[in-house]
């Protein structure tokens, strides 16, 4: 009796290791007599006790935080940039043989593509052109895992801590061409209004009743804003003959 209870648990047990469930995200690389004969999944698989070894892979998109590394940049600037990894296995079978932990190995390779790439770069080319930075990263680091069966598809880079001298001096080049964009601006409105003032003097010019038009309209907007006090604009005219008949007495 006590045989029999054994045998019929001994048999449960090799049932229950030979029969697997796969995810519908996972993968299961099987090993027989530890020869490699293929992915299976997903769903219900069965396993040669003993003979069939498996191990699971996801197939998911992983993000990976590359650390922080410190770069030496074209144009000699020492600086720290850290950035984020986005991949997936596309064959299961390949990221299991080809490579001892592909998850290690990627996150290699993406720390020594980053310092590479964005040590042949300028400062200024790492801060305005960094969307054609990350699918250069993309590119090279996907070549390098694809016979690893890993697929790269996004590289993001994420911060560039810069030294605080290069901060402050980046601070005053913002400044000063906001000084020059200022007085640019400035000097453009001065030439326009320059330009509006002698279309007005040569259209007064061709028309006199109009200064007299404009000498009235003045007194309106003064008597509007209610003031005590009125000025009346004279003529420059009106007195020339007596500043000619004093410079001449002089």
């Amino acid at each position: 009796m006590e045989f029999t209870f054994v045998l019929v648990l001994f048999i449960i047990l090799i049932i229950s290791s030979s029969i697997k469930v796969i995810r519908e995200y996972e993968r299961a690389v099987v090993f027989r007599l530890g020869r490699l004969i293929g992915s299976k999944g997903p769903g219900l698989i069965i396993l040669i006790p003993f003979i069939d070894k498996m191990v699971r892979v996801s197939l998911r998109t992983v993000a990976f935080d590359i650390e922080s590394q410190d770069v030496i940049t074209k144009d000699n600037v020492s600086i720290k940039v850290n950035a984020v990894l986005y991949f997936r296995v596309m064959y299961p079978d390949k990221a299991i043989v080809e490579v001892e932990n592909y998850l290690y190995a990627t996150n290699q390779i993406a720390q020594t593509t980053l310092r590479s790439i964005l040590g042949q770069s300028d400062l200024d080319e790492l801060l305005s052109e960094r969307e054609s930075i990350n699918r250069k990263l993309q590119a090279i680091i996907d070549e390098h895992t694809e016979p690893w069966g890993v697929k790269v598809t996004s590289v993001e880079v994420k911060q560039i801590d810069l030294p605080i001298e290069m901060q402050r001096a980046m601070a005053k080049q913002a400044e000063a061409e906001r000084e020059r964009r200022a007085k640019i601006i400035r000097a453009e409105g001065e030439n326009q209004a320059a330009k509006t003032l002698t279309e007005a003097a040569a259209q007064i010019q061709e028309y006199p009743v109009a200064l007299q038009l404009r000498y009235l309209q003045s007194l309106t907007d003064i008597a509007s804003e209610k003031n005590s006090t009125t000025v009346f604009p004279i003529p420059i005219d009106l007195i020339r003959p007596f500043i000619e008949n004093y410079l001449k007495k002089e």
